[in-house]
């Protein structure tokens, strides 16, 4: 799980899915919002074929999105599950 959020401008998604691209994810299923300039955007990403670990795509996407001035936070499915159980 994949969730962005910040103030909206352009190039946002065009700036995490190509990082994401760049190393191998898949976007399986993704949700944006824009509301009152503000920007959300949650992606489900599949990393079976991924040239990298969780740990680097998420240092990478969390540098990539201070680049352009969001905060992005990744969340492995068992995490995002074990949350939504509480």
């Amino acid at each position: 799980m994949v969730t962005v959020v910040g103030a909206d401008k352009p190039g946002i998604v065009a700036a995490i899915s190509s990082e994401l691209a760049e190393m191998r994810a898949n976007i399986v299923d993704i949700s944006m919002t824009v509301l009152r300039g503000f920007f959300s955007m949650i992606m489900v990403v599949d990393i079976s074929e991924a040239v990298t670990d969780l740990q680097e795509l998420r240092r990478r996407l969390e540098d990539r999105g201070r680049e352009v001035g969001v905060r992005v936070m990744v969340l492995h499915e068992d995490v995002f599950r074990y949350m939504q159980k509480v």
